[in-house]
């Protein structure tokens, strides 16, 4: 059954429309800073392995609880593919960065997302308009701009990273509606968080990481923050809006975190950006910005 089938069988969710706008844009913006808590006991892969498990699993069982049906064979194996393109490749790659580069940089390089996502629907027939294309190259500039600062300069790694990270969750994300459907409501965002959550620690165990226990208070409280309102909340807000709403309002996070990320990210983690990264910063919001005005015009 393709999205839009499943759309017109479901019941409208308009209601839940500006709950999980606030959720994508206001809690995603706080994850990064505490991504890069949680790195002082939890390594990356590790991190982002245990919380998607961890979050899965409560989702999965209290959907099972409500009486949902659990995924078929097909769901379970589309649920392996989104999980490991938006979840190992996406998140992995971002805790994986954060290692090396401040978690205000990494959120606002992430903002190119929509960007890419419209390159991605390419393929299946979605050419971008005229306002979309302007505010593609408007966002990749900025990222021109923003990965030749001293921020990036020093982790030629984590850019490696970050890089394959947002194709990783772009197509990822383009592939959840195009061509592998996840279970119907919850029960297919758990699935995916489950798969994607194997897929990380697999990754974990080949990269020889090591988890010490217990860890810091400070690293216990920030990774259950992001079991709690990075995935259970934040991240099953955005797959509902990428189900139920356009994608240009599903990606419209994308030109508010970098703001919060950054905020943050010089309050509470002490880090340092500089006139001409916040510049940078500036020049991928007004891609993202135009991109998405654009798309939704072309709507």
């Amino acid at each position: 059954m393709t999205t839009q089938e499943r759309a017109l069988a479901a019941p409208p969710r308009s209601s839940l429309i500006v709950p999980c706008l606030a959720a994508t844009w206001l809690v995603w913006g706080s994850t990064y800073l505490a991504i890069k808590f949680a790195l002082r006991g939890f390594p990356p892969f590790f991190q982002m392995g245990t919380r998607f498990l961890a979050a899965g699993a409560i989702l999965l069982l209290w959907s099972v609880w409500r009486g949902q049906p659990l995924p078929t064979l097909s769901q379970w194996r589309n649920a392996t593919i989104i999980g490991a393109l938006m979840l190992g490749a996406g998140m992995g790659a971002a805790a994986y960065a954060e290692q090396t580069v401040a978690s205000g940089l990494v959120v606002a390089f992430i903002a190119v997302t929509p960007a890419l996502i419209t390159l991605v629907n390419w393929p299946f027939g979605l050419r971008p308009s005229r306002r979309e294309t302007l505010g593609i190259g408007i966002g990749i500039l900025g990222v021109f701009l923003l990965v030749r600062g001293s921020g990036f300069a020093a982790s030629r790694v984590g850019l490696v990273a970050l890089v394959l990270g947002t194709i990783g969750w772009s197509t990822g994300s383009v592939l959840s509606q195009q061509v592998f459907p996840l279970a119907r409501a919850s029960v297919g965002f758990a699935s995916e968080m489950l798969c994607g959550g194997l897929v990380l620690l697999t990754l974990s165990v080949l990269s020889g990481e090591r988890f010490h226990w217990p860890p810091q208070p400070a690293a216990l409280a920030a990774w259950m923050y992001l079991v709690v309102f990075g995935s259970l909340i934040a991240f099953n807000a955005y797959m509902l809006l990428l189900a139920n709403a356009s994608a240009a309002l599903a990606t419209s996070y994308s030109f508010v975190n970098p703001v919060i990320g950054l905020v943050l990210g010089i309050t509470l983690g002490a880090e340092t950006v500089t006139p001409s990264e916040w510049l940078s910063v500036g020049v991928i919001v007004l891609g993202v910005m135009i991109v998405v005005l654009g798309r939704s015009h072309a709507a």
